[in-house]
């Protein structure tokens, strides 16, 4: 059962890059558009569940919401200077690294040859993610418009945001109902300070992505509910198999631009993600 609600968050968090990008905006304005979407969904889900909202709940929330606001935000950030099919396959491998050590040296997840088998599994999702980001350079027809030195930096900054998201809510070992709706008060005050000088409030794009927070939402209940049953490192590099749904949407729904021979490595690279993701789970079961 566990595994099954890891894969939720991989079709909603999948579809978050899509959803951003047909709804339009600037990073700032998606992500301060999705943390409005992801405070209405909390505070529906608590006026429901009513769960407990002790300190150690809404320090711990918080804490994890500023954290993401800065993991989105630059992952938006990276979207928009390398494009959406680029930027999930490497964010996600660099997701994985960073949970997966952190299931292994801060929660002791892995215990005897579940080290090899986990190690193996994971390196196969690194590098499906790394290959179906390949760029083909000997096609003259296509124009590229990336920034690579915007892109990584941006990278890393949201890997560092994203893990410390997952992290401080599996130390902080608290409610995952209760959780979401002081981790979207926190989400909303780190998109706040960040994109202050932009006051992106102004604008309709901000307000039209309230949908992909409400998506994303959806995809964090999932998330800490999974980790609670599996761990973090197997939960979170199941619901990261989402990159092959924002991978080929950007392409055939958004047009991003492939040569036959990128297309070729995004094909074997979503399935070695796929792969690597079932051993994760068998490992497990």
């Amino acid at each position: 059962m566990g595994i099954l609600i890891a894969l939720i968050p991989a079709i909603a968090w999948g579809s978050i890059g899509l959803i951003s990008g047909h709804m339009g905006g600037s990073a700032r304005q998606q992500t301060l558009g999705m943390t409005m979407g992801a405070l209405v969904f909390g505070i529906v889900l608590w006026l429901f569940k009513q769960p407990v909202l002790n300190s150690a709940v809404w320090a711990t929330g918080i804490i994890s919401g500023l954290f993401w606001s800065v993991g989105q935000g630059q992952q938006f950030t990276s979207m928009k200077a390398v494009g959406i099919s680029r930027t999930t396959p490497i964010s996600t491998g660099m997701q994985l690294v960073a949970n997966a050590l952190a299931g292994v040296l801060l929660f002791n997840e892995w215990h005897g040859r579940m080290y090899w088998i986990g190690s193996i599994s994971v390196i196969v999702l690194i590098f499906g993610a790394v290959l179906t980001s390949l760029t083909d350079k000997t096609d003259p027809n296509v124009q590229r418009s990336e920034n690579w030195s915007v892109g990584i930096r941006a990278l890393i900054l949201s890997t560092v945001g994203y893990a410390g998201y997952t992290i401080v809510v599996h130390y902080g070992n608290v409610n995952a109902q209760a959780v979401v709706m002081p981790q979207a008060v926190g989400m909303l005050i780190g998109a706040l300070i960040w994109s202050f000088k932009d006051r992106p409030w102004k604008e309709t794009a901000t307000y039209r992505n309230i949908v992909t927070g409400l998506v994303w939402g959806i995809g964090n209940l999932f998330m800490f509910m999974a980790m609670a049953q599996i761990g973090q490192a197997i939960a979170y590099s199941l619901s990261q198999m989402g990159i092959v749904i924002s991978t080929f949407g950007s392409i055939y729904l958004l047009g991003e631009r492939k040569t036959h021979r990128e297309m070729i490595y995004v094909i074997i690279g979503s399935i070695l993600v796929i792969v690597g993701g079932v051993a994760l789970s068998l490992m497990k079961a």
